[in-house]
């Protein structure tokens, strides 16, 4: 007896690359699905990127993952991490999705941010000037505070510094949504189709629960909720990543039906 599984394509989020997944797709790999982590367009570029790279939209992000989609032989699954889970979002609204499964998603045009914490973030972004349209630097006590918070420290600065520059126009478009007049991030959640699960850290500043709530309400039925004690923004790694993979893998064998199963016929 054999299914064949749809693919999986995870998503990265900001000032990352697709390594951020290797737990996660070791974890996917290890119950039969294929697996795409790809690094997002000048993510792979190290400390030295082009200066376009200031100027790249969230859309050219989109663009690219969506070619990668185009050329698998099925509608794949969707797993996208902060602002990764922003994009995911806006390729289920593009083309034939199987599912998303969206872990502290970044949220799309329209949702409005659900603390004080969202708000000064993104008016600190204007200490760098005129950011969106630069290459923004990672910044390690920002991200031991508000992401990496609960690695040890040890392994926090191990992973911080595999972190990459940031586009500032897709920072932009992503953190400051009400003057971003081209509406990069805009969905019309009609046209996400597919069931959406949503996992957010209850300690989760980045993200954090009330906003991604907002997210799935969004999709109304379609969007199933979950807040995870004890967790903070980094899901795909902080302590006890391996119970949301295998929250998420239930969830994915609860939704979806194997395809192409064989049944041995008995004469």
């Amino acid at each position: 007896m054999t299914a064949l599984r749809s693919p999986v394509v995870m998503i990265h989020g900001a000032f990352c690359g697709g390594w951020v997944f290797d737990h996660w797709r070791a974890a996917f790999e290890a119950r039969g699905y294929a697996v795409q982590a790809p690094t997002l367009r000048y993510h792979d570029c190290g400390e030295d990127p082009p200066p376009e790279f200031g100027t790249t939209s969230v859309r050219d992000y989109a663009d690219d993952v969506e070619r990668l989609i185009a050329d698998l032989p099925s509608p794949p699954i969707l797993v996208g991490h902060s602002m990764g889970g922003l994009i995911a979002q806006m390729l289920a609204a593009r083309r034939e999705i199987r599912a998303l499964v969206l872990l502290a998603p970044s949220a799309p045009w329209g949702v409005l941010p659900s603390t004080p914490f969202e708000f000064v973030s993104a008016q600190a972004l204007y200490l760098a000037g005129d950011f969106w349209n630069k290459i923004l630097r990672p910044t390690h006590w920002i991200a031991a505070a508000n992401a990496l918070d609960l690695l040890p420290p040890a392994e926090r600065d191990a992973v911080f510094a595999q972190f990459v520059p940031e586009s500032g126009l897709a920072t932009f478009e992503v953190m400051h949504w009400p003057l971003d007049f081209k509406r990069a991030t805009q969905i019309d959640p009609r046209d996400v189709t597919c069931p959406v699960l949503c996992l957010v850290g209850a300690k989760d500043r980045v993200n954090p629960p009330a906003t991604v709530r907002r997210v799935a309400t969004r999709y109304g039925g379609r969007a199933h909720y979950e807040e995870l004690a004890g967790h903070s923004h980094w899901l795909i790694g902080e302590p006890d990543w391996e119970k949301v993979a295998a929250r998420a893998l239930a969830w994915l064998g609860e939704m979806l039906p194997q395809k192409g199963r064989r049944t041995k016929v008995t004469p």
